[in-house]
């Protein structure tokens, strides 16, 4: 598993960005994000992921809020 901390997330649209340990920025869509109800992010969350290649870029997915 990767570790970031969320840049941004748009609860009403359903996606952000993930900062990763290196500085570059990851993709997530809520239908990445591993938890029960409504899946969202808020910045400044440190989050565990592992990313996959969609259309041609990396998401973020199976992302957990590391507590």
């Amino acid at each position: 598993m990767k570790t970031g901390t969320v840049k941004s997330f748009n609860h009403k649209r359903g996606y952000g960005f993930i900062i990763a340990e290196d500085g570059s920025e990851i993709f997530v869509h809520q239908t990445g994000i591993c938890m029960p109800g409504f899946r969202k992010l808020l910045e400044g969350q440190a989050v565990e992921y592992e990313t996959a290649e969609y259309e041609g870029r990396t998401k973020a997915v199976n992302v957990t809020v590391i507590e």
